[in-house]
This record gives structure tokens, sequence and C-alpha cells, in this order.
């Protein structure tokens, strides 16, 4: 069987060669030390996940996961930063980026992780589903939500948080639970995350107000879908 390929972006050669060396049994990767070569490697080759380091010469992180984002809506991307403030982990995951780990990290949960991304996109693959949301048609397949006027392309996390929401809708959902369901945990961190998505789902949904994403104080959350009667 092929091994799944990582595009790497990181400037640090010391970090590089161990993330390297510690993944190069399980995967293919290519490591590039600065976001402009990243780019181009992503602009004429084939990959299945990204690691993205923030703090690069010629083009930095963020910039070029909004490059990748515009080529490629669905490709997982995991940022591997040491910039740890709040502000540049909701940066990141506006952006479009599916998860962002904080140096130092392990080798084992950054494992973990790509492999629950790459197990999602090949699930997804195989799985094609669209969904009747509201006024809006939801293909889960290729992250898109769409109404007669608009497109609106979702990163793999928000459609992941759709899909739960949809397969759950009109139910009072716990907080916690729905972390660890997308997120295989409920830390600090991943609930700011989920703020994020929701609120990017909720300025998606303001076009029809049969949908609703609603706060249950101390609990967690309500997706509601009411019948419009014409």
């Amino acid at each position: 069987m092929d091994k799944s390929k990582i595009l790497y972006a990181e400037d640090d050669a010391t970090i590089a060669f161990l993330i390297q060396d510690s993944l190069e049994n399980y995967y293919e990767i290519e490591h590039y030390s600065n976001g402009k070569s990243a780019f181009e490697a992503f602009s004429c080759k084939d990959f299945d996940i990204c690691l993205l380091d923030i703090m690069m010469p010629e083009m930095n992180g963020f910039d070029l996961a909004e490059k990748i984002r515009d080529k490629n809506s669905e490709i997982p991307i995991i940022f591997t930063s040491a910039k740890a403030l709040k502000e540049d982990r909701i940066k990141g995951l506006k952006i479009g980026a599916d998860d962002y780990l904080v140096k130092p990290f392990s080798i084992e949960e950054l494992i973990l992780k790509i492999e629950v991304f790459l197990k999602r996109s090949k699930k997804t693959e195989n799985t094609p589903q669209k969904y009747k949301v509201g006024k809006y048609h939801f293909d889960s397949k290729n992250y898109t939500l769409n109404d007669t006027q608009n497109t609106f392309t979702l990163t793999q996390r928000e459609s992941d948080l759709l899909f739960y929401f949809i397969r759950h809708r009109n139910t009072i959902l716990k907080r916690q639970d729905i972390l660890k369901a997308i997120w295989g945990d409920d830390d600090y961190f991943m609930g700011r995350s989920l703020d994020v998505f929701i609120s990017r789902l909720r300025k998606i949904f303001a076009g029809d107000n049969n949908i609703v994403i609603e706060n249950i104080h101390g609990i967690g959350f309500r997706f509601s879908e009411t019948e419009q009667i014409n």
C-alpha cells in the first residue's frame, strides 16, 4: 500500500530533521524550509495532508495556508508552531486549518492527529453524502454548502461539525460530547476552536431563519431546523 504523502514546511533544520526522521517510516514526507518553496511544491504535486510552521522566511505559514486553501478546500492542514497565543490559534483556524499543535509536542500526538485526518479523508472519499439543510444543499464529500445564489466552502472540521449537527438535529448536544466526537478531546483550546466554527456556521446560515444553532446555557448546543410552510 502506498504511503500517505505529507507536505511539511518548517525553517528550523533541527526540528525538521527530528520530525522527518520520526515520520518517514509511516509516511512519505517532503520537507521545505520556507513557505514559498512549499507552495510551489503544492502547486505541482499531490499531497494528502499539510504540516505547516508559521514563522518562516519568504512566506509565513498563515499566508501559505491561505494560498493552499484557495487551491484545495479539502486537504487537512495542521499548524505546528511555537506561537502559543490564543489569538494565533484562532487566526489559524479562521484561515482554514483543521488543527494547531504548539511546540513542543510529542511525536505520538502528531501521528495520532495525522491519522485522524487521513482516515476522515478516506472515509469521505468512499462514502459521499449529500443533505438538504433548510434552503441549503450540503455536500460532505466536497465540503460545500450552497443555495441558489451562493456556494460556501467549509474546512474539514466545519464539515464534520455540520454533519454531526445534522445527524443530531433538534437535539440538545452536550459540549463535551461534540468535542470528543469531532476533536477527540474536550480541553480548553478545543472548546475555543468549537466556538470559532459554530460562529462561522451561524454566519452562513444567517440567510435562513428556519435554521438556528442555539446555545443551551451550561450544557451545549442545539441545531434546530424547522419546516418552512409555503
